[in-house]
Order: C-alpha cells, then structure tokens, then sequence
C-alpha cells in the first residue's frame, strides 16, 4: 500500500478560523517558520486585520485581530483547547524552520503509532500547531492492534 505526504480524507478538512493579538504580526511569523502564503487581508481603519488568509502547504488558514469576549486571543485566555493539525511534506524541516523563527516546540518530531510523523508547536499568539507528514497508510484492524499494544505497554 502506497502512503502519500497528506491522506485524501484531509484534503478539504474543516477549516480553522484563529483569533490573535497582532494577526499582522501573526502573518509574518507564519511565512517565515511555516513557509506560509498569504492569500489576502481586509484591514480595519485602525490597522488592525478583520480577515485575513494564509496557505501552509495547501491547507488554508483564516485569522483576523481578536475581538472581545466572543473572540479572545488564547493569550488572553492563559491557552487553548485546540490544536491546529497540517499535513506537510516534511515536517522535520519545517519544526526546524520554525524553531529558528521562535516558535516552542512542545514535541519534536517523532514516528507515531497511526502512521505519521508528529510534532507539535507553539506559536508566540498562543496557537498550538500539529504537523505530521504521512508515512505509512494503516487499515482500521492495525490501526486497532497497534494503539492497543502501546497504550497496554503503558499500563
């Protein structure tokens, strides 16, 4: 069985609309540690960004300046309870990449059990970032068998 870098049912994932402090700045720090594209901005009169979008390695990503109570930053928060998952090419690259342009890395990229290879970040405005590149395609039954024997391992 063949494993491509981005599994097909990922491919028109849901997609995440973040709220920051500084989603300019946001913009910046996205193109130089993921290598993002920005696809466009809607500025307010006072500068700050009502809309914007972003392409890391296909999968879009919609930000704009936080915006009270309804919108918060996670900052503003003290966290997040959403992690913000990417298939990507190579992900050992880009968490070098982005390690160099500041972002933390919580978990450095390592083969997992389902088949991927994992990282996560975060980001300085507080978003946590999971890259993985695909390596291997598993039936549910392997899938099933190998979540088993690790969290068995750990009990």
């Amino acid at each position: 069985m063949g494993a491509t870098t981005v599994p097909e049912n990922y491919r028109n994932a849901v997609i995440a609309h973040i709220m920051l402090d500084g989603a300019a700045g946001a913009i910046d720090f996205y193109a130089e540690a993921f290598g993002a594209e920005e696809l466009f901005r809607l500025g307010g009169p006072d500068g700050r960004i009502a809309h914007a979008e972003v392409r890391i390695q296909g999968s879009t990503i919609m930000l704009g300046d936080a915006e009270g109570p309804v919108f918060g930053s996670p900052t503003a928060i003290g966290g997040t309870t959403v992690g913000l998952h990417v298939f990507v090419d190579d992900v050992d690259a880009l968490v070098e990449q982005a390690a160099e342009a500041g972002a933390e890395v919580l978990q450095p990229p390592a083969d997992q059990f389902h088949g991927d290879r994992t990282a996560i970040l975060r980001d300085p405005y507080g978003h946590v970032w999971v890259f993985l590149t695909h390596l291997e395609d598993l039936t549910s039954d392997e899938l099933a068998r190998r979540a088993r024997e690790l969290f068995h391992a750990g009990a």
